[in-house]
C-alpha cells in the first residue's frame, strides 16, 4: 500500500511541475467556434420550439386532440390572464 501511495504522489508532484502557466492556456479560436456553435444551437431549438407550441395550441382550439372545438368566446386571450 506504501508503494501505491508513494507511485501516486509521485507522479501528482512530475505532473503540476509540468502544467502550462495559467497565461500561456487560451481558448482560441476552437473554443470561439464551440460557443457561437452552442448560441446558434440555443437560438434554433428555441425557435423550434414556439413554433411547435404555437402549431400544439392551434390544433387544440381546432378540437384535434379529442377536445370539442372552441367558440370564438371560448378561446383565451392575453387579456384574460
Amino acid at each position: 500500500m506504501h508503494a501505491l501511495t508513494s507511485t501516486v504522489v509521485t507522479a501528482l508532484v512530475r505532473a503540476e511541475e509540468k502544467a502550462p502557466k495559467a497565461d500561456d492556456v487560451v481558448a482560441g479560436w476552437i473554443g470561439f467556434a464551440v460557443f457561437m456553435f452552442l448560441i446558434v444551437s440555443v437560438a434554433v431549438i428555441g425557435w423550434s420550439l414556439t413554433r411547435h407550441l404555437r402549431k400544439a395550441d392551434r390544433a387544440k382550439s381546432e378540437g384535434r386532440f379529442g377536445d370539442p372545438v372552441a367558440t370564438e368566446s371560448q378561446v383565451p386571450t392575453d387579456s384574460d390572464s
